[in-house]
């Protein structure tokens, strides 16, 4: 009863601090609690130290964090990233000459804020990975039967596939273990690039430690298993990273109000511009598929037999038709720290973003839009869709929403998407640790 009387009166204030309409804003139920699985603090701690720590990389040269960085909201502030193969964080992250990457990371590093509530069940830009009761594991993976038991979440699962990828972590081929098991196709069972990773972590002294006070089998005597270590770094995820501290959050609660230009942009998102038809709920995303005609740079995403650069988004999941260049929406929070925006970073301006995402502006026509893509070398061009008419117009007209807005009402709207900035998420509560049980350097 409480919950709803805050939320009408959220509801009367933002009607009383709009004069221009008598109904009020039909927000979504505030966050709490019961909207997210329990964390054990202390596996929290472990997951922490795995995150930061590159010996989970073939090279021993990349974390976790390498892409998904505090200081640029936990994406990496690259359009594309660049993998294995480079050095640095952020836009100064560059290529090592004597090991150059093979190819860009073909999509924008995602988010990870409040991947942690029961709500996130499909993950990656395609939902490639998705929570599915009627399997024996509760997941539907690429890797079909293969997939073993023992994650504890979808958030779990896909914490380790990067570490499969050789242009993420894994190294290229025959550069280490790890590398040279996936090349095989070895992933699973005693040898496979899980296990080679996870003895590693196991010959480390105070991993073996920690694990062992997290995870009470493990004190027993059983071997540190991969799903451990992907279980412990999802609940650092979902603790360092739940986002519901923002001054939207306030007003849902009943807390404060939007007015001003927010308020005229929650006016723009939730009625005149039906923003709300995709990014609905407390977290601002139906967790659908949607074709919204962003513009497609890089090498597209292709198996390495394929010579195209486009990427057919959730159509090379589901083989439907009306799938391809459909792409997951994503949670607005703290969405305006977390460029370049699109699902291949092609937007660095927030502003020209939405103006080519509601279809004021067309494809390959993206003025003021500039990619942050440092250089790589001789690989695929980065433009090759975008120069293509056929190819653009391709994704121009599969998109499924167009509502034209000025620059003024884009305006407005960014200024209630600030609403969504949460400092607490932004700053994280465990932080950056000191050093890691493995010795090697600490992405800071």
């Amino acid at each position: 009863m409480g919950a709803i009387l805050r939320n009408s009166l959220s509801f009367l204030a933002l009607t009383c601090a709009s004069a221009s309409h008598a109904a009020p804003l039909h927000l979504p139920p505030a966050v709490t609690d019961a909207d997210y699985a329990p964390v054990n603090i202390d596996e929290a701690r472990l997951g922490q130290l795995l995150f930061f720590d590159p010996i989970l990389a073939g090279n021993r040269n990349i974390s976790c964090a390498s892409c998904h960085h505090p200081r640029f909201a936990t994406s990496d502030g690259l359009s594309l990233g660049l993998g294995e193969g480079a050095v640095g964080l952020g836009p100064k992250r560059h290529v090592v000459a004597d090991n150059p990457p093979e190819q860009r990371i073909p999509r924008n590093s995602p988010a990870l804020f409040n991947l942690g509530a029961h709500e996130f069940t499909r993950m990656f830009h395609d939902g490639r990975i998705e929570a599915d009761p009627s399997r024996p594991t509760g997941l539907r993976t690429p890797m079909e039967d293969e997939m073993v038991a023992g994650f504890v979440s979808i958030l779990s699962a896909q914490t380790m596939f990067p570490v499969l990828s050789p242009d993420e972590m894994a190294g290229h081929y025959g550069e280490n273990e790890v590398s040279k098991a996936v090349r095989s196709g070895l992933i699973t069972g005693p040898g496979g690039a899980w296990d080679l990773i996870s003895q590693r972590v196991s010959a480390l002294p105070e991993y073996q430690k920690k694990f062992g006070s997290v995870y009470a089998e493990i004190g027993q005597g059983r071997a540190i298993g991969f799903t451990d270590i992907s279980n412990a770094i999802a609940a650092f995820i979902a603790f360092e990273w739940r986002s519901d501290q923002s001054h939207f959050d306030a007003v849902l609660r009943g807390d404060a109000v939007l007015d001003g230009e927010a308020l005229r942009g929650a006016e723009i998102f939730y009625r005149e511009a039906n923003c709300v038809a995709c990014h609905s709920g407390p977290f601002l995303t139906d967790h659908g598929f949607h074709a919204m005609g962003a513009p497609q740079i890089g090498p597209g995403k292709a198996e390495r037999f394929e010579s195209h650069s486009r990427d057919d988004g959730r159509f090379r999941v589901t083989g439907k038709e009306e799938d391809r260049y459909a792409f997951r929406t994503p949670s607005l929070r703290n969405v305006t720290r977390t460029g370049p925006w699109g699902h291949a970073g092609g937007a660095s301006d927030l502003h020209a973003f939405l103006a080519q995402h509601s279809g004021s502006i067309d494809l390959p026509d993206m003025s003021g839009v500039e990619p942050v893509l440092p250089p790589i070398g001789s690989t695929k061009p980065d433009f090759v869709i975008l120069e293509d008419p056929e190819a653009s117009a391709a994704i121009q007209a599969a998109q499924s929403y167009r509502h034209p807005l000025s620059a003024t009402d884009i305006d407005a709207l960014i200024a209630f998407l600030t609403t969504l900035e949460d400092p607490v998420a932004l700053s994280g509560r465990l932080g950056i640790p000191e050093s890691v049980p493995s010795g090697l350097p600490v992405d800071r």
